[in-house]
């Protein structure tokens, strides 16, 4: 008889090669041989996404029937610990029969569980699933949170996603602050709670989106990586200074990235020519600003003059419809300092207004590191004479190039 190199493969080989399919495709290798028939229910990580089965019929009926088999039928058979659970297509409902398969993992190590809801109204995540305490990454989407009295957290949890959730104010102040390890943290279009009270001794990613009031930090010195964007231009609460509570406790921030109104709600309250508290670490920014605003462009450079070490900035102009607020004339004269380590800069978005030159006239007289600066308008509507007025402004680095993109 031939040797059968198939059946023969060596386990880890084979666990390789599983690992590598969709359960689809796992699932099809039990007719490669005896050996193989049972392997692919050994699989510790379950996918059930748009790659591993799709519906011709429109009939959600039949979508739920057949997709409820499926499920059902891969954890029938499965033998073996589940790590990683993921359940995510395009025709997804909340169905009850979920709160069936939660329960299931639950009695199961799970360390990471994803749940996409696609379709329909926020599916409300079953008690069962704050019994998961060996979860390290729980991810999502379109769901409601309302975990029972006796949840004390989740202890072993580094990364939690949550995006187009619903969850009460203390529902998540007691979440956050319940996790202890918690390194990375996504929030986006969330409803519920308006207030932000970040408590994360860990805490090293924190990415946001979403209408809110007021944002804060408390026990979080372990932060590098912030992305926060403010959807709503709404007067925000004002305390003595939002620029300086924020970055009170952000001693370590590496890259930060200012979307959206946030900027705005910055600037609420006194802004200083430069933070109590420098950001030594602090090597990326990028801002999304109103140069209409006097407000806004004084706490951007007050953000600047506190990042001694910067090397790239972002500069996304938000043109808005309304008058100037105010202008800020004679920065280079009125509010000098030097960014010596700068060395790329990108401008994307101006209409080349008074303000705006004199930001891009005080980055090129006062960085003498500069390597690139590339300006991309809005428009076209007079590109030439904002080419002109760029290619004229003084350069402390004899290095420098400017990049001009047509919009």
């Amino acid at each position: 008889m031939e040797l059968d190199e198939i059946s023969n493969l060596p386990g880890h080989v084979v666990d390789q090669i599983l690992s590598q399919l969709s359960i689809r495709e796992a699932v099809k290798t039990s007719v490669l041989s005896s050996k193989w028939r049972y392997k692919w229910a050994t699989l510790p990580n379950l996918v059930f996404d748009n790659e591993c089965y799709s519906f011709s019929s429109l009939d959600q009926t039949v979508v739920k029937s057949k997709l409820v088999n499926i499920v059902d039928h891969v954890l029938l058979l499965h033998n073996g610990p589940i790590y990683k659970f993921k359940l995510s297509h395009r025709d997804l409902q909340g169905i009850s029969d979920i709160d069936r398969w939660i329960l299931h993992l639950s009695r199961q190590s799970i360390q990471e569980f994803i749940l996409e809801i696609w379709k329909g109204q926020r599916y409300k995540m079953p008690s069962c699933l704050f019994s998961c305490q060996h979860l390290i990454h729980l991810e999502l989407f379109n769901c409601l949170l309302k975990p029972p009295s006796t949840f004390k957290g989740f202890k072993s949890l580094k990364s939690l996603d949550l995006q187009h959730v619903t969850l009460a104010q203390d529902v998540f102040e007691n979440l956050i602050s319940s996790c202890p390890l918690l390194e990375r943290l996504t929030l986006m279009n969330f409803d519920g709670f308006t207030y932000l009270n970040i408590e994360a001794p860990n805490l090293q990613f924190f990415d946001i989106g979403g209408v809110f009031n007021d944002i804060s930090f408390e026990n979080a010195f372990q932060l590098a990586v912030v992305s926060i964007g403010l959807y709503d231009k709404r007067q925000s609460h004002a305390y003595s200074s939002n620029l300086l509570k924020f970055f009170v406790h952000l001693p370590h921030i590496r890259r930060l990235e200012i979307q959206s109104y946030f900027l705005k709600y910055l600037s609420i309250g006194f802004v200083p020519g430069k933070l109590p508290n420098p950001c030594f670490n602090l090597n990326y920014l990028s801002i999304r600003i109103n140069f209409n605003d006097v407000d806004e462009v004084l706490t951007a450079l007050c953000i600047l003059r506190s990042s001694p070490n910067l090397q790239e900035l972002e500069v996304l102009a938000r043109p808005e419809e309304q008058a100037a607020v105010g202008t800020v004339t004679n920065i280079k004269e009125d509010n000098h300092w030097s960014c010596h380590q700068l060395r790329l800069v990108k401008i994307f978005g101006i209409s080349g207004i008074k303000p705006e030159l004199n930001f891009i006239n005080l980055l090129l007289s006062t960085s003498p590191g500069l390597e690139k600066m590339t300006v991309k308008p809005a428009s076209n509507n007079g590109g030439w004479e904002l080419l002109k007025d760029l290619l004229r402004f003084r350069r402390a680095s004899v290095h420098a190039e400017i990049i001009y993109m047509d919009p």
